[in-house]
């Protein structure tokens, strides 16, 4: 059936985020980037609700956005597998368990292996757009970094061209941030 077929598809690209060169075990010890460790705690979130639901199906397309998230990454690095393979035992046991024993666990010690902690932090987004109004009508988005201060993000409003196009140039009475929403100008 073709359901089959895509559970196939995603073990084979599953197998090969561990085996890249020509099908040789191949993971690096290289830090995981911060897109690598946005998709693994996403899975590691969506796999802990949907469990908690008994929702199992759901779990697993969730688990093959992940990979091909960290397929499209190119991503073989042994932080991110190793959580990764931990997360699938339960629905994909046999291949877990060669992929535990291949990334150097003794065989059979999955099980005792501890399960993956959701990070919060790793699904921050390193930007945020904030739609800037004028007197109450959106002009304009600007995108500043998540780590913007209210008094940044004003600042930054007040050097813009924004009030010469839609407030024939008049000065701002008052700039309003509503942090990580929008940016409203009073003229």
């Amino acid at each position: 059936t073709n359901g089959m077929s895509g559970v196939a598809v995603f073990l084979k690209k599953l197998w090969r985020l561990s085996h890249p060169q020509d099908g040789n075990f191949a993971v690096t010890d290289e830090p995981a980037a911060p897109a690598e460790l946005k998709a693994l705690h996403k899975a590691i979130r969506k796999v802990e609700e949907d469990i908690e639901k008994f929702s199992f199906n759901t779990t697993v397309s969730a688990l093959m956005i992940t990979v091909n998230e960290l397929t499209a990454l190119d991503c073989h690095k042994r932080a991110i597998l190793e959580p990764l393979v931990v997360l699938l035992s339960p629905y994909a046991p046999h291949l877990a368990e060669e992929l535990w024993t291949q990334l150097g666990h003794p065989a059979g010690s999955i099980s005792q292996a501890r399960y993956p902690e959701f990070r919060e932090e790793y699904l921050v987004e390193d930007t945020v757009n904030y739609p800037v109004a004028i007197n109450g009508k959106v002009r304009e988005q600007l995108q500043f970094p998540a780590t913007a201060t209210p008094q940044d993000i004003e600042a930054a409003v007040r050097a813009t061209d924004l009030l010469v196009r839609y407030a024939d140039g008049k000065p701002a009475k008052k700039v309003i941030v509503v942090p990580g929403r929008m940016v409203n100008v009073v003229v």
